[in-house]
């Protein structure tokens, strides 16, 4: 009998301007709705996620500010709109969940980055709450210290 392959899931885009502005809670995958000039786009890689942000309204969440720039040779009989609200698919119990979490303060949800899970496009969420200005300081230092240890350790080995 043939087992199904693991496929790891590749990525699309990052946002790593969420990881210096945010404390990570949770994570979560969500399925994405898009059209179809969409999914061309993003397999040539023309997206950006750094201003966007998610939203729950009536029960569906909705990622907004994922910016799909579309491609030269898009079709003529579409209106590619670029800043459009996609939504994401959730299971209705984790939207509760994440509906009453948002609500205290502090709390978001930011998009993490955008990846392809067995031929779907999945965005990976997390419940995040925003860092203090010497948080972010923190953050800075401790990437500067890594990166000396790493050019200390290359010079060694030479």
């Amino acid at each position: 009998m043939a087992t199904k392959k693991q496929e790891t899931p590749s990525r699309i885009a990052d946002n790593k301007k969420a990881a210096y502005n945010y404390f990570f809670e949770e994570r979560f995958e969500a399925g994405m709705v898009l059209e179809g000039w969409e999914v061309k786009s993003l397999r040539e890689g023309k997206v950006q996620l750094t201003d966007g942000y998610v939203m729950i309204r009536d029960g569906e969440m909705f990622i907004v500010g994922c910016q799909i720039n579309p491609l030269r040779s898009a079709s003529t009989h579409t209106t590619p709109d670029s800043i459009r609200t996609k939504k994401l698919l959730l299971h209705r119990e984790q939207i509760r969940k994440l509906t009453n979490k948002i609500e205290q303060k502090g709390y978001t949800l930011v998009p993490l980055n955008l990846h392809w899970k067995a031929g779907k496009v999945k965005c990976e969420i997390a419940l995040a709450k925003g860092k203090a200005e010497h948080d972010k300081r923190d953050t800075i230092k401790d990437r500067e210290g890594k990166r000396e240890v790493e050019r200390a350790m290359k010079s060694r080995t030479r």
